[in-house]
């Protein structure tokens, strides 16, 4: 489903975030990518959306080479993917609901179907009974939850998240792993960026470490 092939990626002014990685993920699998700060986990995943595109290798998903995809099929090919980034990147001027409405709004899906599945999957995260809170109102595990839901609303056969867990207590970080959990369990192949042991002790994922961009030997890939 999806192939590194001798990945290199090289920022300009020299400084290269991933050298020669090579590996790959079945459909379904529940993978960790874990590492030092710097070591290439957040390039990994923006190299696999097409939001980096790598200096050398192949990157190939779903039979899509995608460091050679046009600018105009980057979208139709991220529709397979839920992402949940670092800094949440929600909208404050909108309620919970159209927060997790707007990814299916821009597909043109027809108003009865956005409706029914946003209330789906607010109810999967736990946050029904806020949709029409504002994010500003919510705390730190609501605010990733509510993250989680616009990632899976229009239900992506690929979740990427990118330190789930990080500025979250220990009860929130259990919760977000329950989640991730219970999206795999039906499916959903769940590529995890995290330096967060305790997710790791919770979930017994495959594990991808990465040092210095580079692979570690003795790692399973």
């Amino acid at each position: 489903m999806i192939s590194f092939s001798h990945v290199t990626k090289r920022f300009p002014g020299g400084h290269q975030a991933l050298q020669d990685v090579s590996f790959s993920i079945d459909a379904g699998e529940l993978v960790f990518v874990t590492g030092h700060s710097g070591a290439g986990k957040s390039t990994l995943l923006k190299l696999l959306v097409a939001i980096e595109r790598p200096t050398s290798g192949n990157i190939v998903v779903n039979g899509q080479n995608i460091g050679k995809l046009s600018r105009r099929a980057v979208p139709f090919m991220r529709r397979n993917f839920g992402l949940v980034f670092q800094d949440h990147k929600l909208l404050f001027d909108r309620n919970v609901f159209n927060n997790v409405a707007l990814p299916l709004q821009i597909s043109g899906f027809p108003g009865k179907d956005v409706a029914r599945r946003v209330r789906a999957a607010l109810d999967k995260v736990g946050l029904l009974k806020l949709e029409s809170a504002m994010p500003i109102t919510l705390s730190g595990g609501e605010q990733q939850r509510l993250c989680i839901a616009r990632a899976i609303v229009h239900r992506p056969a690929i979740l990427l998240a990118d330190e789930p867990t990080s500025n979250l207590d220990h009860e929130y970080a259990l919760e977000i792993g329950e989640l991730i959990r219970s999206f795999n369990q039906v499916g959903v192949t769940a590529i995890i960026a995290t330096h967060d042991q305790a997710l790791m002790d919770q979930l017994t994922p495959r594990v991808i470490s990465l040092r210095q961009g580079v692979i570690e030997t003795g790692v399973a890939a």
